[in-house]
């Protein structure tokens, strides 16, 4: 009976996998599609961070992978997961139909471009411990939130000049570089990040896209560990795209207006470093600023790691 309940688990996951716009292939070979990348290439923080700010390896995700969506509509999509059509919430009710209990985390990277999204959803398939950071994260407010979420991005394969703005690896506090809205249900959490809220990271993305078909971006997702007892950090999940083609996006069209809501503009010290590197596209050979350029809201953690780019 329990390899049957395992083979169901396994089943709804794979067919979710499966039923995005672009396919999910191997880490080595993801044209079009996407896929997920070994946890030990993002660096976290060690055990013993805060006394000698080891990093390691991140190792195995606390979440498993469940999809990607590679999609666009008639306007900016978000609250995805509260939309009863949606291929990954039907899953999730159909599940829960069943007596089972997942709860989904989907992260929606909104493109300030023709209102793209891509978005990785991953999932928990056992209880959250109490009291855990994940835990925390749930049952926290907005500011919690916001001081806690980090990117890991790495660029794996993409021109000079993306590659360049970007650096090796970086690292992002995602509430205080951009504006995020957190939709919460009883078993699931989307969090829709607002890329286009700074004109500068609208500008980067619009300069960025031109070369989408060529880039080949790993993102880790993870809840910052701030104390001695929450260390060390483990990573919720990461994902893989690669060369993405626009036009295999799907479609996606709202229920209603009511999910076309405005969201403030706050500043984003995580591109502010990039304003210099649009004003040099004419000299590809002159150095762009990394990312210990910006305007100081990247911590003291990030501001050290850049400089060793």
């Amino acid at each position: 009976m329990a390899s049957s309940n395992g083979e169901a688990e396994q089943q709804w996951i794979d067919n979710v996998k499966s039923g995005g716009a672009v396919p999910c292939l191997t880490p080595e070979n993801c044209p079009n599609g996407w896929a997920t990348p070994s946890g030990d290439s993002f660096m976290v923080r060690g055990p013993e961070y805060l006394t000698n700010k080891v990093k390691i390896p991140g190792g195995e995700y606390l979440l498993k992978p469940l999809g990607f969506d590679w999609i666009k509509g008639p306007a900016k999509i978000c609250e995805i997961l509260k939309d009863d059509n949606h291929r990954v919430r039907k899953a999730i009710d159909e599940e829960v139909s069943r007596g089972n209990q997942p709860f989904v985390w989907a992260f929606n990277l909104q493109l300030p471009k023709d209102n793209y999204s891509a978005i990785f959803y991953f999932v928990s398939l056992e209880a959250i411990p109490e009291g855990s950071l994940m835990d925390q994260f749930l049952k926290g407010d907005d500011a919690f939130r916001n001081s806690r979420l980090k990117l890991i991005a790495n660029i794996a394969k993409g021109p000079w000049i993306v590659r360049t703005a970007v650096g090796e690896q970086a690292i992002c506090i995602l509430g205080r570089a951009l504006s995020c809205k957190y939709t919460q249900g009883s078993n699931f959490i989307e969090v829709d990040v607002d890329i286009g809220s700074s004109i500068v990271a609208k500008a980067i993305v619009h300069l960025a896209f031109g070369y989408i078909t060529t880039l080949t971006v790993d993102l880790a997702f993870l809840i910052e560990s701030q104390t001695e007892s929450e260390l060390p950090e483990r990573l919720l999940g990461a994902g893989r795209f690669s060369e993405l083609n626009p036009g295999s996006a799907g479609l996606f069209e709202k229920r209603s207006e009511e999910h076309q809501e405005s969201t403030q503009s706050r500043p984003v010290g995580f591109w502010q470093g990039f304003s210099h590197l649009l004003n040099n596209q004419g000299n590809p050979r002159e150095p762009s600023p990394t990312l210990q350029n910006t305007n100081g809201s990247l911590h003291k953690e990030e501001a050290n790691e850049n400089s060793k780019w």
